[in-house]
């Protein structure tokens, strides 16, 4: 019997993606285009459930890029 993938889709260029965990073995992976609002997004995932969460940045096709949240959050308070 072949295990299920883990990941059913493809990163898009471009987005903005963090994960959130959800019990064990089971993560979600939410995606947002703009910076400011994935950031607002995120803030308000930190507030429930600070543990669970995971930000990893901005998908440029390779790896992921602007992955420091604090920096993140920084830039679009200005």
């Amino acid at each position: 019997m072949s295990r299920p993938r883990t990941k059913k889709f493809e990163f898009g260029k471009g987005i903005y993606y963090f994960n959130i965990r959800k019990g064990f073995n089971n993560n979600i992976t939410i995606k947002r285009t703009e910076k400011k609002v994935a950031v607002e997004a995120y803030k308000q995932y930190l507030k429930t459930q600070p543990e669970n969460c995971g930000w990893l940045g901005l998908w440029d096709g390779k790896k992921f890029v602007e992955d420091n949240f604090e920096k993140v959050a920084a830039e679009v308070a200005e």
